[in-house]
């Protein structure tokens, strides 16, 4: 997969989660989570694209650890959203797929780069 493929994902990642999140039933705890989910989503987005943009090997490394670190914190949020349902399986379920496999990429992406520094 290059750049340009995870960028589309992860791109459509942000969007699902808002998409998502429009959905659910108005009240604080709800709010907050949202917040929290969009901010996690669009963060794992946002330092994607400046990890293609690094200057330097060990730039690009330890911007991916954020990114996988975001993505992480995606998953919780929608690991929580199943949990006490925010929504309904089968909107959560594929959300938690997606971002499941970019967190394996973006952890075999590191992988490789620092193996390229040895």
């Amino acid at each position: 997969m290059d750049k340009y493929e995870m960028q589309k994902r992860l791109m459509n990642l942000v969007i699902a989660v808002i998409r998502l999140t429009k959905g659910f039933p108005i009240s604080q705890e709800s709010k907050v989570i949202a917040y929290q989910i969009i901010k996690s989503a669009t963060s794992t987005a946002a330092n994607y694209r400046a990890a293609c943009r690094a200057k330097s090997a060990r730039d690009f490394i330890a911007k991916m650890g954020i990114v996988e670190e975001e993505a992480d914190e995606t998953e919780l949020w929608l690991e929580l959203v199943k949990a006490i349902n925010l929504a309904r399986e089968e909107e959560v379920g594929p959300l938690l797929k997606e971002v499941s496999e970019i967190i394996a990429i973006t952890v075999a992406s590191i992988k490789t780069s620092r193996k390229t520094l040895r």
